[in-house]
């Protein structure tokens, strides 16, 4: 198992973080691991959804649940991971911490990889993290 837990601080408001983080057809422009992604159903706050990751076009389907200015959930149903991404908001005095923590397996061979994708996956959500704040705070 990969557990990956990654924060950082945002000097704004909840509303303006979650009006960025919850706008998930623009996820590829923060998350660079994520390359495309189709949208298959959207049933009130549930979307399913076909995402194709950056490690060799691989395709994953993916449950997200939007729980409004508190947390996205992103369940892997199918494809080389397995498990979740949670994108917490906690809001703070004058700020607002956004968490991710992943929980997640990989399938199959890429088992072997576990390690190296552990470090790029991590990397990629401090990445992610950072260009949203900036986006955030401009």
């Amino acid at each position: 198992m990969i557990k990956i837990k990654v924060s950082i601080k945002i000097i704004l408001s909840i509303d303006k973080v979650w009006e960025i983080i919850s706008d998930l057809d623009n996820e590829t422009k923060f998350w660079k691991g994520t390359k495309e992604i189709h949208n298959i159903s959207k049933e009130g706050n549930k979307i399913k959804r076909e995402v194709i990751i950056a490690f060799r076009d691989s395709k994953c389907l993916q449950e997200v649940t939007l729980y409004p200015k508190k947390r996205i959930e992103a369940l892997f149903t199918e494809g080389i991971i397995k498990g979740t991404k949670i994108i917490n908001l906690k809001p703070l005095q004058n700020e607002v911490l956004l968490e991710t923590t992943w929980d997640m397996k990989l399938s199959g061979m890429m088992g072997m990889f576990t390690g190296m994708i552990k470090k790029h996956v991590k990397s990629g959500t401090e990445q992610a993290l950072q260009a949203i704040k900036i986006e955030a705070e401009k």
